[in-house]
């Protein structure tokens, strides 16, 4: 009886748990933005990974479970790759020394839920509070919260009383808020690096010049040195992360750039000579066009302070001209919102700047929120197509973006890593 029942109990440990299997029924299909949709298909999705994509409508296994979503357009989920979870749109600055750290990483989870709910599946977020981006990434990894796949940079790199440095308060204030992101020098700027990666941080992100809602600087012009950005940038591609530099003035970009980054985010005032610099070094653009949006509906409405809205009338005319510049130059342009500066979940309004003001294709700028953030990510087998192998991150529609981007501000159903998003 005994040896009946160690036999019993071995064959079900070598035997593998059920898998989870689901079927996605799609009327239409892209399975990349860069190839013509397809006709009616079937998607399995077996723990969470892409098993197969077939032309039509097969039934499914038994025990799989079923989407039917034969009246709309499926396509991959979309990737936005500068957004800030953390933060609250038109919020006044000194709630940093009233709001504490654990009430923004609830706040964060709202709206990582927000902005899954309107189609993106993976976000790069570019600056939160000094432990909270990665407590959200990882709940939302583990499945205890909703969200989507997060890669986060905690805080952003800062001059001392730059952008992103604690200002505005009584010197004992500032310095209980300090969140030990300020670096000057080399060495110090690359210690800095080293403890961003200790603390988790997938990608580093720094302030190459002064930033339009911030308190401190009184301009958008260069911050770190020439020498403090190479220091960043080369601790951290040495330790494998890549860089993002918030950047609007163009000898800040420039000096960013030759500096090694990877992506130039804002980039609002670039020349030509800097756009085509980027194309030597190939360096990428995330314009984030939306932040321009949400400061412009809040530009008069005694949101900003006086030194905010100053700087705020010095980007309006400029928005969208390095982008334009940027494509028309060859170099990439990837989608990046800086939500947060707006409401979250509006993020797809993005799409409708790309084609109005940068002149993309809606397949271009499809393509800049899937195979071509996917690659800047460094994701590019993981995310980004429906194609066997690749995680099941879907959205669906009932228009076609491929004619109408807009549609794409109007989702019907997404689903990340195979599980559909409540």
């Amino acid at each position: 009886m005994l040896k009946r029942l160690f036999i019993l109990l071995a064959a079900l440990v070598a035997t593998p748990a059920a898998a989870d299997t689901v079927v996605v029924h799609a009327g239409r299909l892209i399975v990349d933005a860069a190839q013509p949709a397809q006709g009616p298909s079937t998607i399995v999705i077996v723990d969470g990974r892409i098993q197969s994509v077939a032309a039509g409508v097969a039934p499914a296994p038994a025990g799989a479970k079923v989407v039917e979503l034969q009246d709309k357009m499926v396509l991959p989920g979309l990737i936005d790759t500068h957004v800030h979870f953390m933060s609250v749109p038109g919020a006044p600055f000194w709630q940093e020394a009233t709001l504490s750290d654990e009430w923004m990483a609830l706040v964060g989870a709202r709206n990582a839920l927000t902005t899954a709910r309107a189609g993106f599946t993976t976000v790069r977020d570019l600056g939160s509070t000094r432990l909270g981006g990665f407590a959200l990434r990882d709940a939302i990894a583990q499945g205890l919260v909703p969200g989507p796949r997060m890669l986060a940079a905690g805080q952003a790199l800062s001059t001392i009383g730059g952008h992103g440095d604690v200002s505005g308060f009584r010197p004992e204030v500032a310095e209980a808020l300090d969140g030990h992101n300020t670096c000057t020098g080399a060495d110090q700027c690359a210690a800095r690096v080293r403890e961003a990666a200790k603390l988790g941080a997938d990608v580093i992100k720094f302030h190459a010049t002064g930033g339009v809602l911030s308190q401190g600087d009184k301009g958008l012009g260069q911050a770190f040195t020439d020498e403090e950005m190479r220091a960043i940038v080369a601790t951290a591609h040495n330790l494998g992360l890549k860089v993002a530099a918030h950047a609007h003035a163009d000898a800040g970009i420039a000096a960013a750039v030759r500096a090694g980054v990877d992506s130039i985010e804002h980039g609002t005032f670039a020349s030509p000579a800097t756009i085509q610099l980027m194309k030597q070094r190939g360096t990428v653009l995330v314009p984030t066009l939306m932040a321009f949006t949400g400061i412009r509906e809040r530009l008069g409405k005694g949101v900003y302070t006086p030194i905010v809205e100053e700087k705020v009338r010095m980007t309006l005319n400029e928005v969208g001209k390095a982008a334009r510049l940027a494509r028309a130059a060859g170099v990439p342009v990837i989608f990046g919102t800086d939500a947060g500066v707006y409401e979250h979940g509006r993020n797809a309004g993005e799409f409708v700047h790309y084609v109005e003001l940068v002149g993309m294709s809606p397949a271009e700028a499809i393509a800049s929120a899937t195979t071509g953030a996917a690659r800047l990510l460094g994701l590019e087998r993981e995310v980004g197509r429906i194609a066997p192998g690749y995680s099941g991150d879907l959205i669906a529609v009932s228009g076609d973006p491929l004619k109408d981007v807009s549609v794409l501000q109007h989702i019907d159903y997404v689903m990340v890593k195979g599980r559909p998003i409540p």
